[in-house]
């Protein structure tokens, strides 16, 4: 007695072929959803930045005037040589105070937060699990809540219009400490620590030699994320630097913008807010490529 197996008739060419089409025209659909949210959201983004662009080339007096969104003369050089005479050069040394509170603080939060992530990705001690749970908690925690105690405790030590009072905050960073964690977990083989320990070499050396190279990528992604963010950091300044000639850009030209116009011209608080940021996109076009790689840490274990 023989059993006939009975196959699933396979689906015509013609329903394959609507299928396909089908699924093409939804792939199609839903990437032009995409690209227009992100067409949208690039215009909101780059809207104050093309703005202050335009208000800076104008003559100056007349950034508030005519064509708001469209260049109208031009008085670039003007501007910036007004800006440079204004109270004796003081938005240089502005600029000068940020360049070296963010350079100074980025660079020890970048090698405090890659051991501290070397640490807790490759060694066994009592207390670690706890230890990363409260890196993690303070990631979530908004540093502003920070800044009135800080004041408070600089104000006992003695740190109030000290630059140590803006550069010990700034070189702390859980979400640095986070992400070192997770890359040296990923690119540092164990193997490769034991071989150093085998040829000799010390737990530092093997650090500074060996784990710090492959964690390249982590810290150059750190380092300017850090540096944005003490760059944007206006609060904690503002409350312990009193001195003008301390105090960062983003300080001072929020007390220039305080004199409605009066003892400062609107127009050089204008020129002053693209200058600020001329740093930020000079770090970032030189880091990107390295920043970006650093990004998927931990992406793909």
């Amino acid at each position: 007695m023989s059993t006939t197996v009975t196959r699933p008739a396979a689906p015509s060419k013609a329903r394959r072929t609507a299928k396909a089409a089908a699924r093409r025209e939804t792939t199609a659909a839903s990437r032009g959803v995409v690209l227009t949210l992100l067409l949208i959201s690039t215009a909101y983004f780059l809207f104050p930045l093309w703005w202050l662009l335009v208000s800076v080339t104008k003559p100056f007096g007349r950034q508030f005037s005519g064509s708001g969104l469209w260049f109208d003369g031009f008085g670039l050089f003007d501007n910036l040589s007004r800006l440079t005479a204004q109270s004796d050069g003081i938005f240089w040394r502005w600029m000068l105070n940020s360049v070296l509170y963010c350079g100074i603080g980025a660079l020890g939060a970048t090698l405090l937060s890659a051991m501290a992530g070397y640490l807790l990705a490759k060694y066994e001690f009592r207390g670690k699990g706890a230890l990363f749970g409260a890196v993690l908690a303070a990631v979530l925690v908004p540093k502003i809540l920070f800044t009135l105690p800080l004041y408070l405790m600089f104000s006992e030590v003695g740190l109030i219009n000290n630059p140590l009072a803006v550069l010990l905050p700034s070189i702390v960073s859980p979400f640095g400490v986070y992400l070192a964690r997770v890359f040296a977990a990923q690119a540092v083989p164990g193997e490769v620590i034991e071989a150093g320990r085998l040829d000799g070499a010390g737990e530092f050396r093997i650090f500074r030699t060996i784990a710090l190279p492959m964690m390249l990528p982590a810290l150059v992604t750190i380092f300017p994320f850090q540096f944005v963010e003490i760059w944007n950091n206006y609060l904690l300044p503002a409350m312990v630097l009193g001195d003008d000639r301390l105090q960062p850009v983003t300080v001072g030209l929020v007390g220039w913008n305080a004199a409605h116009g009066v003892a400062v011209p609107a127009s050089l608080v204008v020129v002053g807010s693209l200058v600020s940021v001329v740093p930020l996109i000079v770090a970032f076009l030189a880091l990107q490529r390295f920043w970006r790689a650093g990004m998927t840490a931990g992406a793909v274990k």
